[in-house]
């Protein structure tokens, strides 16, 4: 696919002096719309931006209809069948996705809600819930559910009505264009002592360091920000928020994917394909659970869940 972009260059949102280090420059490999896109790192604070990138107003193209996560948040995406399949083991090595903090049922918001799964998995626990989601087609699967979503952007999004006891972001943090300023209006929302738990790529892993351009979190020009635990601790310490805990997802995929990139670059089509039916699950299941265990343990996934407090006001 080609398409003619409209980007810009943006400094660091932590409003270090201009001195950046371009560390690699990747392609758009999920939907395959041209151009180059670098990731810099800031020498001042080491964060991690996409930078030249698209604009707000231009991001959308590259979140068609059949993104992935829009279509595997409907309700009832997975079968129940498949699930009931998986023996004990299976079901014991089962990824941790969308870990929690210790908090109560109350008010919960989420940022990215897609087509409203994980809406629904809180109301039937007996959560208030509200969501954001910026694609038209999947924000309004989630209403027909009977939840009150927002469809649009965080950044246009108007104050609620009463804040939030937890606010939740599943791989979201990463697509903003103005994390800093997000995370403040995140903070105004939230009730004294609110939770945050945001999921996000870990640019700290080794698979970054091996893979480079390859790296499947990588996922330029989708991913404008990639942070570490330590530019994400400065992040949310600048925004008001104290980072708790840290959680490594026990999911293989980004490895896994990282080789098919790399395979298909090859030109060896026969184990790409192998490679992403061990990613979907459709072949050596136990070896691919077994193997995100491991790697989560490790803190080794690239993938990690962040979870953060509401501590003060965030500075100037």
């Amino acid at each position: 696919m080609t398409a003619t972009s409209a980007l810009e260059s943006v400094s660091c949102p932590m409003g270090c002096p201009p001195d950046d280090q371009v560390v690699v420059t990747g392609h758009d490999r999920l939907h395959g719309i041209s151009g180059e896109f670098p990731v810099v790192r800031c020498r001042g604070c080491g964060l991690l931006r996409t930078s030249p990138r698209p604009t707000a107003s231009d991001i959308q193209r590259y979140y068609p209809d059949a993104y992935g996560p829009y279509t595997t948040t409907a309700v009832g995406h997975q079968s129940s069948n498949a699930a009931a399949k998986r023996g004990r083991l299976e079901r014991l090595l089962e990824p941790r996705t969308n870990v929690l903090p210790p908090v109560p049922p109350g008010r919960m918001l989420e940022i990215g809600c897609g087509a409203g799964a994980f809406l629904h998995r809180m109301a039937m626990q007996g959560w208030e819930v509200e969501g954001l989601e910026l694609s038209p087609t999947a924000g309004e699967e989630a209403r027909q559910l009977g939840y009150p979503v927002f469809i649009g952007s965080l950044a246009a999004a108007p104050d609620p009505e009463a804040p939030y006891d937890l606010i939740v972001g599943w791989m979201v943090l990463e697509h903003l264009h103005d994390p800093v300023g997000m995370l403040r209006k995140l903070w105004r929302w939230s009730a004294p002592g609110g939770w945050l738990a945001l999921s996000v790529p870990d640019a700290g892993a080794l698979e970054f360091k091996l893979f480079r351009d390859a790296w499947y979190a990588l996922d330029v020009p989708r991913h404008l920000f990639h942070f570490t635990v330590g530019t994400a601790r400065l992040v949310l310490a600048r925004t008001g928020w104290q980072l708790v805990r840290v959680v490594w997802h026990d999911n293989p995929n980004n490895l896994i994917l990282s080789f098919r990139n790399r395979c298909q670059e090859r030109g060896w089509v026969r184990t790409a394909a192998r490679l992403k039916e061990i990613a979907e699950g459709r072949r050596h299941g136990r070896a691919r659970l077994m193997l995100g265990k491991l790697l989560g343990s490790l803190r080794a996934s690239g993938r990690m869940t962040l979870w953060a407090r509401r501590v003060e006001e965030p500075k100037a």
